[in-house]
């Protein structure tokens, strides 16, 4: 028996490996400053808004027990801390100390970078080919995933 002959580019292959090399980069370059990547995200995305836990972690694609662990150690460094919300006194948000704002603009540096560099493998006529059809693949026929056993939710 012989396996059946592939019609189509492995499309799952080469997007999975691509995302998959692109975190263990993001996450190398982030690390030489001390941040993970989902510390990186809870900062940049509670800077200057009022976001609960649930919603950066909603935003992040982290469950309950990682945003928790998260938030602590970003809270043990310096930079966020538990807050209550100035709209809801019930709720409790993740502020961004002065420190955090910091190491945010530094990690944003370096996610930007990361991703530059990514980019300047391709020749320049691709890059812009590759960023509008994944763009456009996320907002049109990936936009929405299909419920499947034993698969993850992806980051929104």
């Amino acid at each position: 028996m012989t396996a059946p002959s592939r019609v189509e580019p492995d499309l799952s292959f080469l997007l999975d490996h691509t995302s998959h090399v692109l975190r263990t980069q993001m996450a190398a370059a982030l690390g030489e400053i001390g941040l993970t990547p989902r510390m990186h995200c809870v900062l940049v995305h509670a800077l200057g808004v009022e976001r609960t836990q649930i919603q950066l972690a909603e935003i992040g694609g982290m469950d309950k027990t990682t945003m928790v662990v998260t938030v602590d150690a970003l809270e043990k460094a310096g930079y966020a801390e538990r807050r209550q919300s100035s709209t809801d006194r019930r709720a409790r948000i993740i502020a961004v100390t002065p420190a955090g704002a910091e190491i945010a603009a530094r990690s944003q540096k370096i996610a930007d970078g990361v991703h530059a560099a990514a980019l300047g493998s391709l020749p320049a006529d691709e890059r812009d080919v590759l960023v509008r059809a994944l763009t456009r693949l996320t907002q049109g026929h990936f936009a929405t995933p299909s419920e499947a056993p034993g698969v993850r939710r992806a980051r929104q």
